[in-house]
């Protein structure tokens, strides 16, 4: 039995559109990360793919910004990430340690 998640925070929309587009940022970069990638065929998908994610960025973050949001909760943004599991998913884009030999 899976343990189960503390809640999300409350979140307009945009804001749940600007935590998503964000971490399916992350998760493409993970892939296309030199250090990490293994085909570059892969890497060069989510290069592609890359390109309609940061649309979707801008596009929730130029919604947040036409109706008055012009402050980020950065504590209840972290909160979100957390709980979507994005301190591990940004773990993919840091550089691999170096192997021995």
């Amino acid at each position: 039995m899976l343990p189960e998640l503390p809640p999300l925070p409350a979140l307009t929309r945009a804001e749940c559109d600007l935590v998503d587009g964000y971490l399916a940022a992350v998760d493409l970069l993970g892939r296309i990360n030199p250090s990490r990638a293994t085909d570059t065929y892969g890497a060069l998908r989510a290069a592609q793919a890359l390109v309609g994610r940061a649309t979707a960025l801008r596009d929730a973050l130029t919604l947040m910004y036409d109706r008055g949001e012009t402050g980020m909760c950065p504590t209840t943004l972290s909160r979100a990430l957390r709980v979507l599991d994005g301190e591990r998913r940004a773990g993919r884009l840091a550089v691999s340690p170096e192997q021995p030999g």
